[in-house]
């Protein structure tokens, strides 16, 4: 095995294997281009989730995006004390938090969004556009998103 092969010969070839590391390469490109606008992974998760369905209860949140509630809590801490989120009792049930984006969140929202564009034409850059185009397709049905889902998830390109 070489350096670029870690792979024992008998996975190399196996989809699971290949779709792992092509995962792994692509949310590192992510992860550092988002790290270049001072966030991480999760924060430009939940800001998009936000951007999608504000004002959203923060319970609602926790469904959408699948994270923890104790790991949710953090990340929003993370995003109010940068003032990118504002959470405030929710006006039809004051027994809920509401959380909105501020002007800023949209804005860095926006930055993220290019950042991780650019991050994914890299992972993708060794294709031609009809390639690409291709390749999202199967992953779509591999991953069972229903073609109408298709960019309408909360990631906003950040896997």
């Amino acid at each position: 095995m070489n350096a670029e092969n870690t792979a024992p010969s008998a996975i190399r070839d196996l989809p699971s294997w290949l779709l792992g590391r092509a995962a792994a390469r692509g949310r590192g490109l992510v992860a550092d281009a988002l790290a270049e606008q001072g966030l991480k992974m999760w924060h430009h998760v939940v800001l998009s989730a936000v951007a999608d369905l504000e004002p959203v209860a923060q319970a609602d949140l926790v469904r959408g995006v699948r994270l923890d509630p104790k790991d949710m809590v953090g990340v929003l801490n993370d995003l109010q004390a940068a003032d990118l989120v504002e959470r405030a009792p929710d006006p039809t049930d004051r027994r809920k938090n509401a959380v909105t984006l501020t002007e800023e969140g949209t804005r860095r929202l926006r930055a993220c969004a290019d950042a991780a564009r650019v991050a994914n034409d890299a992972l993708l850059a060794p294709l031609p556009p009809a390639e690409r185009d291709l390749f999202l397709d199967m992953l779509r049905r591999v991953s069972g998103i229903a073609p109408d889902d298709a960019g309408t998830g909360t990631e906003g390109g950040s896997a």
